[in-house]
């Protein structure tokens, strides 16, 4: 599957003479430009089938290169590194250090699934970017993302308490990323809460978030969803070869 965008090639590996003449003719700059080989010594011939066993990526294997997840990719307008046709064309071929150059910008996809929408071979592109992000934390290869810690902290609270309040998951959010809890967006959202919820609601909001009440009888409930979380975990490490290791 050779890959013909210009735009994919490194620019370290393009390669100019600034002053060539063959045979009386001066082909110097663009003239003499190629591609400079190299060999692969990043081969993961598993990489595939590692995202293949993560949630989201079980499609992978139906891509055909069409492109249509790029084109309709809502990062992918904004920021044109953002490929994600071109990350699972790397990953079938198992070019894990190739892949690994554009590793902090992979989580960034925002779910809107218009490359789901678009994708004829129900590949689930948007499923596929969040296997890969998850590959890549659980490989030691990046630290957990914004969305990753979102994510825990909300499960987190579901687990633990069998309720969710969502002052406590913004905030340990913002603690977690190093944010001030005091943002512009939140503080406006909050006045307008004031504004138009009646008050017994407002009280019984600041009451959950200062006393955090748990659901009764969850006891069986959250070791039960321990249990499986566990073994889902355990799942991963195995078929990502990291039996006793756990993250980098």
């Amino acid at each position: 599957m050779p890959i013909h965008e210009k735009s994919l090639i490194r620019p370290e590996n393009l390669k100019e003479q600034e002053h060539l003449v063959i045979e009386g003719m001066d082909v110097s700059g663009h003239w003499s430009t190629f591609i400079e080989g190299r060999s692969l010594t990043d081969y993961n011939e598993n990489m595939q089938e590692e995202i293949a066993q993560l949630p989201g990526g079980e499609n992978i294997h139906r891509c055909w290169q069409c492109g249509s997840c790029t084109n309709a990719c809502t990062v992918n307008a904004v920021n044109p590194d953002f490929n994600p046709r071109y990350w699972i064309y790397l990953i079938r071929l198992g070019m894990e250090q190739e892949l690994l150059r554009d590793k902090d910008i992979i989580w960034q996809c925002v779910s809107c699934n218009k490359c789901t929408y678009a994708c004829p071979r129900d590949v689930v592109p948007e499923g596929v970017m969040k296997a890969t992000a998850h590959w890549l934390e659980l490989k030691g290869h990046t630290p957990k993302s914004p969305s990753t810690i979102f994510d825990e902290g909300f499960s987190g609270q579901v687990i633990n308490r069998g309720k969710i309040e969502d002052g406590l998951v913004l905030r340990d959010f913002f603690k977690e990323t190093g944010q001030p809890l005091r943002q512009p967006w939140l503080e406006t959202m909050v006045l307008g809460l004031i504004k138009r919820f009646p008050i017994f609601y407002l009280i019984r909001l600041g009451w959950s978030t200062v006393f955090r009440p748990k659901t009764k009888g969850w006891g069986r409930a959250r070791a039960a969803i321990n249990e499986y979380v566990h073994e889902v975990e355990a799942h991963h490490r195995k078929v990502l070869g990291l039996d006793g290791k756990g993250a980098e």
